[in-house]
């Protein structure tokens, strides 16, 4: 969170009634840290969809490449059938 939107903040909720007195700067010290939560939350999701998109990659490649080292004739079929899920 930068210094802009601790201010932006800051603005918001003294414009919606909350006072800079002990009580109120607690409150405010919450609705900071939420945020700072929610921001954490988000990029660790998006991490993790990254990091899921990986290894969904890396098996789909693995298996086309046993599909091609396959003996069957319809194995490089498979193999560009297996590699095309990824583009779909």
């Amino acid at each position: 969170m930068t210094n802009e939107d601790i201010i932006r903040l800051a603005i918001e909720h003294t414009i919606n009634g909350l006072k800079f007195n002990e009580d109120g700067l607690l409150r405010f010290a919450k609705l900071v840290a939420q945020h700072e939560r929610e921001q954490l939350t988000d990029a660790a999701m998006k991490a993790a969809e990254k990091g899921i998109d990986t290894a969904i990659a890396l098996e789909r490649e693995a298996c086309a490449q046993l599909c091609e080292a396959s003996p069957e004739p319809d194995g490089l079929n498979l193999a560009d059938c297996i590699r095309a899920r990824g583009q779909a």
